[in-house]
């Protein structure tokens, strides 16, 4: 649901070459990640489907590092963002039987947000409100994993002020989504958890996903955990912070029977869908686009704790695919590709994710600031005894991998550094992206 800054740049655009979708090669897909499972890259677990026939699901790791148990494919996991999805679903649910409507002002439901007499349903569903998005406050982290009150939440937003007049541009705000949790709430008369059963887990079977961390804390409850030079038990976002934002949780089989059934129109009617999947700025309500070459999908991603996920559907072959990770030090990105080369049959290597060890003097020739001017971006380069770490200044710190004496990678963000020593410079690689940096 925090919208975690990724090192420069979002998650890129998917490519490969055209092919249709024939047999999938089930072998490549369990090599993938008995390498991730070997590297301790990735924790988690996929599932792909074609329509509603399951092609594949896997689960690797561990639910709980310390107590040693094993993930399954019956393992739940925060979905994080995922969540808009479901709440989208059900605000068009809401707007098709006359509870709701698209251009009904906020300010029906919320007065005193600034704007609110300006701001509309569809403008939160699209994140064009303008409205304030408290998970970027600086004390965010103090206070999310305690519960909060619906009045604490909008005074938050309210005290936040107005990003931008409404209407005027986009910008993703996860306060968008915490309002229209609200607003279905006040217009059905039912909490959000009711809704999500009712409309959406009921239809289409889904019985393994929930409002909110499970209560029982059984083997298919997952944990999750940050990299930073090791793993990291993150602590539980308490369920009323995220709301319909990014407090789901679910399993990657479930997740692809909601795409398939959201896209079958067993959720909502053709019009509300093709609602939800018209893009401006390229936000869509509840979906954004998954390009992959010329194959367009509609999915969201997710992150909430150290959970990250990424799941969506593709029309032109009624493929399905979810995946979710409870600890993470590869890009989902580069899993989602390979998958989809997989299905569309143009396969991508599988990843190397050895690693050289650096001599003290190619180390300490790397240590130092560096600086772009456009963009204004600075990443300082530090170590920790053997290891090397980057930063760009105002986010977290992460490992580098050495590929060899002058490459140095993060596979989590897609990340390659290439230094120059003796110019003084290096230069870094993200997404098809290319940035200069100098010392």
């Amino acid at each position: 649901m925090k919208r975690t800054a990724t090192i420069l740049f979002l998650l890129g655009t998917l490519s490969s070459p055209i092919l249709k979708a024939q047999e999938f090669n089930l072998n490549r897909i369990d090599s993938l990640f008995s390498v991730m499972d070997k590297n301790h890259a990735w924790m988690g677990s996929i599932a792909i489907a074609k329509g509603d026939h399951l092609l594949y699901q896997k689960a690797i790791g561990y639910t709980d590092l310390a107590q040693k148990k094993k993930a399954t494919i019956n393992t739940r996991y925060g979905i994080g963002s995922i969540s808009k999805t479901f709440t989208a679903a059900l605000v068009l649910k809401s707007i098709e039987l006359r509870k709701l409507k698209l251009d009904e002002p906020i300010s029906t439901f919320f007065k005193d947000i600034p704007n609110a007499g300006k701001i509309t349903v569809q403008q939160l569903l699209n994140h064009s409100s303008g409205v304030h998005s408290i998970t970027n406050d600086k004390d965010y982290l103090s206070w999310n994993t305690k519960p909060q009150t619906e009045k604490e939440l909008v005074d938050r937003i309210i005290k936040g002020g107005a990003e931008f007049t409404p209407g005027s541009k986009h910008e993703y705000s996860n306060s968008n989504y915490i309002l229209l949790t609200y607003i279905l709430e006040k217009v059905w008369k039912k909490d959000y958890a009711f809704l999500l059963k009712e409309y959406i887990c009921k239809p289409l079977n889904l019985e393994e996903t929930t409002f909110g961390r499970p209560k029982n804390n059984s083997q298919e409850i997952s944990e999750s955990y940050k990299f930073t030079q090791e793993w990291t038990l993150e602590p539980h976002t308490d369920n009323s912070v995220p709301l319909g934002a990014g407090a789901l949780w679910s399993t990657p089989t479930d997740l692809v029977k909601f795409f398939n059934g959201l896209f079958s129109l067993k959720i909502i009617n053709s019009a509300s869908l093709e609602e939800m999947k018209k893009i401006d700025q390229g936000y869509g309500k509840g979906l954004f686009q998954l390009p992959f070459y010329e194959h367009l999908g509609f999915g969201h991603t997710g992150g909430i704790d150290g959970f990250s996920s990424v799941a969506g559907h593709f029309d032109d072959s009624s493929y399905n695919v979810a995946l979710i990770s409870n600890a993470n030090n590869y890009n989902n990105n580069e899993i989602l590709k390979f998958s989809l080369g997989e299905l569309y049959k143009k396969p991508f290597p599988l990843p190397d994710l050895t690693e050289v060890q650096l001599t003290e003097e190619e180390i300490s020739s790397i240590v130092g600031e560096y600086k772009s001017e456009q963009p204004p971006i600075q990443i300082n380069i530090t170590r920790e005894g053997s290891k090397v770490l980057g930063q760009v200044v105002g986010q977290p710190a992460f490992q580098l991998k050495a590929k060899d004496k002058n490459t140095l990678v993060q596979p989590q963000f897609g990340v390659k550094i290439v230094f120059e020593r003796d110019e003084n410079k290096i230069t870094l690689y993200q997404n098809g992206h290319t940035l200069i940096l100098k010392k």
